[in-house]
């Protein structure tokens, strides 16, 4: 579909079908070419999963949770494939990874497992 927009009726129309995608869209305000990028509200998460197999817990960070969960589950991470299956049990959202990332430092930061638990029994308080 030609994406130029003109001042007729429908033009709202045809605008919803020229965003539906990443695409140019010339005519729009203002005059010079625009483009629509559907990834408006980006989040990032850190996370933490519990092994069903061991116990153990794994922190992490992502953009894409429901992803990165699957992937530790089939195996993909070294470090979490010998614990699968996995759960999560915690998980916070971030509007920047430099904010997810410096979170999931300080949860690694800390050693002590209760420390751990406290985290996540007051996350489902």
């Amino acid at each position: 579909m030609n994406c130029t927009l003109l001042t007729k009726p429908g033009a709202v129309a045809q605008l919803g079908e020229c965003l539906n995608g990443i695409q140019k869209v010339r005519g729009s305000i203002p005059l010079s070419s625009t483009i629509y990028h559907p990834i408006i509200n980006l989040r990032y998460f850190v996370y933490i999963l519990q092994s069903q197999k061991n116990s153990k817990y794994y922190i992490g960070q992502t953009n894409d949770l429901e992803k990165r969960i699957s992937q530790h589950n089939a195996g993909y991470s070294i470090s979490t494939k010998n614990g699968v299956p996995w759960i999560l049990v915690f998980q916070k959202s971030f509007e920047s990874r430099t904010e997810a990332m410096q979170y999931e430092k300080k949860l690694k930061s800390y050693k002590s497992h209760n420390y751990i638990l406290e985290i996540i029994e007051n996350s489902h308080r």
